[in-house]
């Protein structure tokens, strides 16, 4: 995930967890994912990306403490997971909500279709 052009990896500990929620909060970042279709013996290779827009609720520091109570942020980027309690803290989503998610399923639906067709 990016934050004006600045990437935002998975917090090493809850200090910094913290210091990201409170970053995004009131901000648009974009949650990017890269797939590859490969099939080896018949030497096809299909590569995209999809992106989305994620818009934060403006957070009180009490806000973000209360967010992460409530959810491990250690193991996502950016500290915050939409599907758990994202609703507490996403304002807006423009674009896959299963990309932000982890996996863009709208997008690889239609790769694979259009895949099975070659």
């Amino acid at each position: 995930m990016f934050l004006n052009g600045e990437i935002m990896g998975k917090p090493a500990n809850l200090t910094e967890a913290k210091r990201m929620l409170t970053r995004l909060q009131a901000q648009t970042h974009q949650v990017v994912t890269g797939i590859s279709l490969i099939h080896l013996r018949a030497h096809r290779e299909k590569v995209f990306a999809l992106s989305t827009d994620v818009t934060f609720h403006p957070l009180a520091a009490g806000q973000v403490r209360e967010y992460l109570a409530k959810v491990n942020p250690l193991d996502k980027a950016g500290a915050y997971a939409i599907q758990e309690h994202g609703e507490m803290i996403v304002a807006e989503i423009s674009g896959s909500y299963s990309n932000v998610v982890g996996l863009p399923l709208e997008q690889l639906r239609t790769e694979l279709a259009a895949w099975d067709k070659r």
